[in-house]
């Protein structure tokens, strides 16, 4: 019984609906190895909440009435969604106190399929690094090396689900906040089509507002492709308070592996890969060839560098939402004692910061061209496989991005999986092998618009393929 928390999450359920174990049984299993757990990944509980929680999903269960998609599972939530009376601080100090009276529309849906919601997973403050580490909890480690990050800003999630703490999380993903973790870690994550699952009650933006940014998207993270099927269903079926009339139903994966065109951008000089990342790709186009599948290296659907400008220049403005007037004022300042020939970092960052409504609309409109762009392309591609960061984990607390001996900005980390950040398409991370040293490497898939299940239906076939147990 206590191996059925290394099982993937739909043998779980099975294992519930089988009545081989209760949910109270199956939390309390996961209670026991978090309180084992020396990752500091899960850094608040309410134990008491959550085994009433499970109490009465086997209540449920025992009077045969019918229950959500997820009945009874244990899962944890990512610290940066607000919680109806579990502490929610997005690994900010002065949220430390911060107990919300209402959920997130994403845990609304998550608690209405079934969920017992055991705890909340790290972040850094405001999700706003690629380590996860704040002042209030301290730093997650990484599970397949201490000395290595679990990546950010959904650090906390991804290293839960990979340490068996728990079978799935929630995650989110603005700036590739949910799939370098999952890369990092070894598990898989999901960026849903932008709009899918709504993120009132993410933070940041801050705790009350009803709007959040553009490019934030809720995701799930699991260790098997079936698990996250089971977490967009539940996270695309709206709860009661919504009072929604629509229903969502995403097109299914129906050829197989050996009827799709797939497309491999391999390699980019705007952001080289090394050499154990790019042979994870080789490895994974024999396999898929192998398959029977038709594979061609074609180069990007848009120009990687011009895509990250404009990713940048949309990322900055989304972020000043709620900038004081104090902040703001000093920062016009600033701008206006640029040289017109200042390309630095800090010049650059600055002018996105302070853009004018007209530039922003302008930006949109580029936005707008190259999803068109992407579009195109995916009238000759069924998907499109990169690779999903640079490297492995890099050492935790590092400031620096090393690729094969040449030091590249730190923010490259996540330039893969921006081409898609602010184009809002499914962009799902699999773990596909691992380094000489036993660090999880991983690849990112992407499809066209509300293909998550086309991706998942891949990545399912790939886990068999790639022997996954599960």
């Amino acid at each position: 019984m206590t191996d059925l928390t290394c099982q993937p999450a739909h043998v779980q359920l099975r294992a519930l609906d089988r009545r081989e174990i209760s949910s109270r049984e199956l939390l309390d299993l996961h209670l026991d190895r978090i309180d084992a757990s020396t990752i500091n990944a899960v850094i608040t509980r309410d134990d008491d909440a959550a085994r009433q929680a499970a109490h009465t999903a086997d209540q449920r269960r025992a009077r045969g009435e019918a229950g959500g998609v997820l009945d009874g599972l244990p899962i944890t939530i990512k610290d940066s969604f607000e919680t109806a009376g579990l502490r929610t601080t997005s690994g900010a100090e002065e949220l430390a106190d911060h107990v919300p009276n209402q959920d997130a529309d994403a845990v609304a849906r998550l608690r209405h399929q079934g969920a017992v919601i055991m705890g909340k997973t790290n972040t850094p403050a405001y999700c706003q690094d690629l380590h996860t580490d704040n002042a209030l909890f301290g730093r997650t480690l990484n599970p397949h090396d201490a000395a290595r990050t679990a990546g950010g800003s959904s650090g906390g999630p991804a290293a839960a689900v990979a340490a068996h703490l728990t079978p799935v999380d929630l995650g989110s993903d603005l700036a590739g906040s949910l799939r370098l973790p999952a890369h990092y870690c070894g598990v898989y994550g999901l960026r849903p089509t932008s709009g899918l699952v709504p993120a009132r009650g993410h933070i940041p933006r801050p705790p009350g507002w009803l709007t959040s940014s553009d490019m934030v998207t809720p995701g799930p993270l699991a260790r098997h492709p079936r698990d996250l099927d089971l977490l967009l269903a539940a996270l695309t079926t709206p709860a009661p308070a919504e009072g929604t009339p629509w229903r969502v139903d995403l097109p299914t994966f129906a050829k197989g592996i050996k009827h799709l065109r797939i497309a491999i951008w391999a390699d980019d000089p705007s952001c080289p890969v090394d050499r154990e990342c790019a042979q994870a790709l080789v490895t994974l186009e024999e396999i898929l060839t192998a398959a029977g599948a038709l594979v061609r290296h074609a180069p990007g659907p848009v120009d990687f560098t011009y895509s990250t400008r404009l990713f940048e220049k949309l990322l900055h403005a989304t972020a000043t939402a709620t900038t004081d007037d104090e902040t703001a004022g000093a920062e016009l300042a600033a701008v206006r004692l640029l040289q017109d020939d200042d390309t630095s970092p800090r010049a650059i960052f600055l002018r996105h910061r302070t853009q004018t409504h007209r530039g922003w609309l302008g930006a949109n409109e580029e936005r707008a061209r190259l999803r068109s762009d992407w579009q195109r392309f995916f009238t000759e591609h069924d998907i499109l496989v990169t690779p999903a960061a640079p490297t492995p984990a890099i050492p935790a607390g590092s400031s620096t991005l090393t690729v094969d001996g040449q030091e590249r900005s730190f923010f490259e980390q996540t330039g893969w999986a921006n081409l898609t950040s602010h184009i809002g398409l499914p962009s799902l991370v699999v773990p596909v092998t691992t380094t000489t040293q036993g660090l999880p490497i991983g690849i990112q898939i992407i499809g066209r618009p509300y293909g998550e299940r086309v991706l998942l239906g891949v990545a399912d076939e790939l886990a068999s393929l790639l022997s996954v147990s599960g």
